[in-house]
């Protein structure tokens, strides 16, 4: 399997970023860390492993992008009116930088997200946001809103990263509707420890999307199905599999 590290400057961000490449060809997936992680951590907690075969084919490549979370999600002292511009700053980064980037390296029209915990918030929501460059999102134990991380507060910005809060202040009739009910759409959550917060909200994404009538996968696996990087490694493989 080839593996390439990258760091490039970011215009948007104003820093280098790192990212590390798995593969040379196949269908391309930006895979975004959980919260506060790096780069490198589908590598070192087994998920690139867990889809060795599917890279090696050349039938998947993962872009593993860095995250800024410290600054933005995580910063629950700092000033919320630039938490919020560090995190419109981030989607502009993925989708100004990142998918060009991609676009250069791969030809494939059409890029998939995915993300475990807080990633899976950045790869929904990426993808609900400019479904036009998006096949879909594998979304892993993600909460969907702004209130676990900024409480009441709201502005435009955090509304824009919020999918339970945007999906629910769109009509039926959004151009939007029709190119997801065509994207392959995947939220899972487990019942076990620590996924109290995430089934609840991966619930009312459930209920939102099928109020616009969009056909998302919603999968809810057992009570000893906990938030942890070993349910992760079982799970991405089952839904690769299945998108492929």
């Amino acid at each position: 399997m080839e593996v390439v590290y990258y760091k490039e400057y970011s215009e948007c961000l104003l820093r280098d970023m790192e990212m590390k490449v798995y593969g040379t060809q196949g269908q391309p997936f930006i895979v975004f860390p959980a919260q506060n992680g790096r780069y490198f951590d589908f590598e070192n907690f087994g998920m690139v492993e867990s889809v060795k075969d599917k890279i090696e084919q050349g039938q998947i490549q993962l872009f593993c992008v860095d995250s800024i979370d410290e600054e933005t999600y995580s910063d629950e002292t700092g000033d919320p009116s630039h938490r919020s511009y560090m995190l419109e700053q981030f989607y502009y980064y993925i989708v100004d930088e990142v998918v060009p980037f991609i676009h250069n390296m791969n030809k494939t029209s059409l890029i998939m997200t995915t993300g475990c915990s807080l990633g899976a918030l950045h790869a929904l929501n990426i993808m609900l946001r400019r479904p036009d460059l998006f096949k879909g999102s594998i979304a892993l134990s993600g909460y969907y809103d702004s209130d676990l991380f900024f409480g009441n507060y709201i502005d435009e910005n955090i509304y824009n990263n919020a999918p339970l809060k945007y999906l629910n202040g769109m009509s039926h009739d959004h151009p939007y509707i029709k190119i997801y009910q065509d994207r392959k759409m995947i939220l899972c959550s487990g019942q076990g420890a620590w996924e109290d917060e995430m089934m609840k909200s991966t619930h009312l994404m459930q209920e939102t999307f099928a109020r616009l009538n969009v056909p998302a996968w919603i999968d809810y696996w057992g009570k000893d199905v906990n938030h942890d990087w070993v349910w992760w490694q079982k799970q991405f493989p089952y839904f690769v599999e299945h998108i492929l």
